[in-house]
């Protein structure tokens, strides 16, 4: 049996797990969530088991709250099969009193329309990503969020090289690949990618689609990662081809695919300015993990190196990723920002209790310049007498010296960086 990677999430689920009569833990396939699940989990059930699926199906419809019975806390895992346990659960919850019961486990989203109760107050939610590069052991961890936010000094080095970033890009953050050659791990990949055009996609809605138009625009947004592109920009790199499409179903396949969670797009932040610049609201295009673009892109390692902007584009999702799983375990959120007058920030962490950071990521060199001159822009421009002042600005890149420059920009290497 491999050995369990411990994720920064399963601090977290303790926690709700103490607040909450159940918690629901969503996430792409294959990323961790039943495992981490059955380590806090007393009893289990698999709604997927193929020996079992037919009649707990059958039971779900018939009496749901049977299948609830086992030692708490109980793990129902994939539960979207079953929407009446839903219900069940927030019912069981409210008779019993009782915290910590229930653990659900979704790799799809659910109508929540067609449930009877939202859940509120009884069902705590969180949700798993891909493995970051600190829970991997590519990180060295020297370099926390906390620091940073903090504003202490730091120091550490990098010891990967560009080209160890770009395999860790293609390799992708799923625990079963850890362990494996980046042959075998490639493989892995390519496999998860082929069930969400032949399978998995379905499990959304129920809507069959056209595997060739699904691939060929998977293969257009991941051209765009990492940027603003508008969908009729996705749709209009399809255009001339073989294979044609319309905006319409181009949205379409955006909601299919962020059901679940294989898209998940970067939202806009709306800070107070001192100007009246118009903010850009438009997302920035992202997967659950870089190597899922790399895939669509038939990109390997030494392909990345040989083309430094797309290598840039998946580094900087691969970084997006990571940020978003150590914002997490802070209570904090992840967003990107953009102006009409062309002013950015790659992303900005936003922590509950309203202090944030101001974020560039570039692979180095001389673009760590620039990229610290912008975010001194962006703070300047920001209305300190409406909200806080950024608590740090840092510059992430793929490999180098973490430390902090003169003008008060931190420079960080990504496999420095952790919660």
């Amino acid at each position: 049996m491999r050995k369990y990677i411990p994720r920064l999430i399963d601090e977290a689920l303790k926690k709700e797990l103490e607040a909450f009569g159940a918690v629901l833990i969503t996430g792409p396939k294959w990323c961790g969530k039943t495992t981490s699940g059955l380590r806090h989990a007393k009893s289990a059930l698999f709604l997927q088991d193929p020996d079992n699926r037919r009649q707990n199906l059958e039971m779900a419809s018939l009496s749901p709250s049977l299948l609830l019975e086992g030692e708490k806390p109980r793990l129902l895992d994939e539960w979207q099969d079953a929407p009446n346990l839903w219900d069940a659960v927030r019912h069981s919850v409210d008779i019993l009193g009782e915290t910590g019961l229930y653990i659900l486990t979704g790799s799809a989203m659910v109508d929540e329309s067609k449930l009877a109760h939202s859940g509120t107050g009884r069902i705590s939610r969180l949700q798993m990503r891909t493995l970051s590069l600190f829970e991997s052991g590519f990180s060295n961890g020297e370099v926390s969020l906390e620091t940073l936010f903090k504003k202490e000094e730091l120091s550490s080095k990098s010891d990967p090289g560009l080209e160890d970033v770009a395999e860790m890009i293609v390799r992708g953050g799923w625990p079963s690949s850890v362990d494996k050659s980046l042959d075998i791990a490639r493989r892995q990949v390519g496999g998860y990618c082929d069930s969400i055009i032949r399978s998995e996609i379905s499990t959304s809605d129920g809507v069959k689609r056209d595997e060739d138009k699904l691939e060929s625009f998977l293969r257009s947004y991941s051209r765009h990662i990492s940027t603003r592109a508008a969908l009729t920009t996705i749709v209009k790199d399809l255009s001339g081809q073989e294979i044609e499409l319309d905006r319409k179903t181009a949205l379409e396949y955006i909601g299919a695919l962020s059901s679940i969670y294989v898209v998940e797009e970067l939202k806009a932040w709306n800070p107070r300015l001192r100007s009246k610049t118009a903010i850009a609201t438009s997302p920035a295009r992202h997967f659950s993990d870089p190597a899922i673009a790399a895939y669509f892109l038939d990109a390997g390692p030494k392909d990345l190196l040989a083309d430094l902007k797309t290598f840039g584009l998946l580094f900087e999702s691969l970084v997006i990723r990571d940020l978003r799983i150590y914002a997490q375990s802070l209570s904090g959120k992840v967003f990107t920002y953009r102006d009409h007058a062309g002013l950015e920030a790659d992303a900005v962490i936003h922590l509950n209790n309203a202090s944030y950071g101001l974020i560039e990521i570039k692979l180095g060199g001389e673009a760590v310049d620039k990229a610290a001159e912008n975010l001194l822009k962006l703070r300047d421009k920001i209305d300190t007498r409406k909200m806080p002042e950024a608590s740090f600005m840092v510059v992430i890149t793929a490999t180098g010296y973490a430390y902090k420059r003169p003008d008060g920009v931190y420079v960080v290497p990504i496999a420095c960086l952790r919660n």
